[in-house]
């Protein structure tokens, strides 16, 4: 499912139309971007948490050369899925294999 399929969905779902679910959908996303840029945590209960995670700086390998290269200290957004979430998932996915 890419961006629009998911805004054609929420307006579905709530009866809206796909102006005010794209609207609502742009909103959600651009919220949970900021938050987590400014460092802070956003968790949806049964679905998951976003969070910003430091990278410390570090040795690596440029795969071509073998060469040692130095990989800059970075943060990165990270999601770990909630209990209902995986549940779901699991679910689907052994129902999946109990129809073949």
């Amino acid at each position: 499912m890419n961006k629009r399929e998911l805004v054609d969905a929420v307006a579905a779902y709530t009866g809206s139309s796909s102006k005010v679910a794209a609207e609502a959908v742009d909103a959600i996303l651009g919220t949970i971007t900021a938050t987590v840029a400014k460092g802070e945590k956003v968790a949806i209960t049964g679905f998951g948490s976003f969070e910003k995670v430091d990278r410390k700086a570090r040795e690596g390998r440029n795969p071509s050369t073998g060469a040692t290269i130095q990989i800059a200290a970075t943060s990165v957004p990270t999601f770990k899925s909630g209990a209902d979430f995986k549940f779901k998932v699991a679910d689907e996915g052994a129902k999946a294999r109990a129809a073949h």
